[in-house]
């Protein structure tokens, strides 16, 4: 079972695709759900401890926006567990919004940069492009468990 980071990283329906196909789906629930849970922050929507602001600025410079380094820690972390990615462009809104630009480009080129095995598609308009995609996740989390890309 690989730990495989989604993107958008509130997509549901991505997150649920990686876990029926026996793997670990590392996206924004896990992250906001370990916050919510842990003793010592203070009630929603606040969230957030003195700490996260230092651990932000790990994965984003103290020049970036607050909004940033706030995003980032909560995925930096999860991208520097994850043994795997998919990434999916040009996503409705629907299937999972990341609510910043440029967090997003900041996580695109952390995960491009880390070495691990991404898969890149293009969010299906269609039911065939749908098929297609679901057939293209399998195969590359198939192509994990084998200890190889796929």
């Amino acid at each position: 079972m690989a730990k495989v980071f989604i993107y958008p990283a509130t997509s549901l329906i991505l997150s649920d695709l990686v876990a029926r196909f026996g793997h670990k789906p590392l996206g924004a629930a896990l992250g906001i759900r370990e916050r919510i849970q842990t003793a010592g922050v203070d009630s929603p929507p606040l969230q957030i401890t003195p700490e996260e602001p230092k651990r932000g600025l790990k994965y984003a410079a103290v020049e970036v926006p607050s909004g940033v380094r706030g995003r980032m820690a909560i995925y930096g972390p999860l991208i520097e567990e994850a043994e795997a990615a998919i990434i999916v462009t040009e996503a409705d809104f629907a299937f999972g919004c990341m609510g910043c630009a440029r967090t997003d480009e900041l996580i695109l080129f952390t995960l491009r940069q880390s070495g691990i095995p991404i898969l890149e598609l293009e969010y299906p308009r269609d039911e065939d492009e749908g098929i297609r995609f679901v057939a293209a996740v399998k195969k590359f989390l198939a192509g994990l468990e084998d200890g190889g890309e796929a």
